[in-house]
């Protein structure tokens, strides 16, 4: 980290503190942009979903549930558990 400015490390540090709640916010975003999607944007989402859960470290066989499925309730219901934590 010697090559950055104070104020740049600064900034690197706060954002791998608050890596995890960057991840929730954006499978936040996901979940809507599911629910409005469909064709081939909808397949990008949720491989950006699928990127999202695990980044959040959700066990595989959760994932693995979660893309079989490919329904946005149990999306939103998993943003919710992730967010009363």
């Amino acid at each position: 980290m010697s090559d950055y400015t104070p104020h740049q490390q600064k900034i690197i540090e706060r954002y791998y503190r608050n890596r995890d709640h960057l991840a929730e916010q954006r499978l936040a975003e996901l979940v809507s942009e599911v629910y409005l999607a469909s064709g081939k944007r909808l397949d990008q989402l949720w491989k950006q979903v699928e990127a999202s859960l695990n980044k959040l470290n959700l066990p595989p066989s959760r994932v693995e549930h979660l893309m079989a499925q490919r329904d946005p309730e149990l999306l939103a219901g998993v943003v919710k558990e992730l967010q009363a934590k």
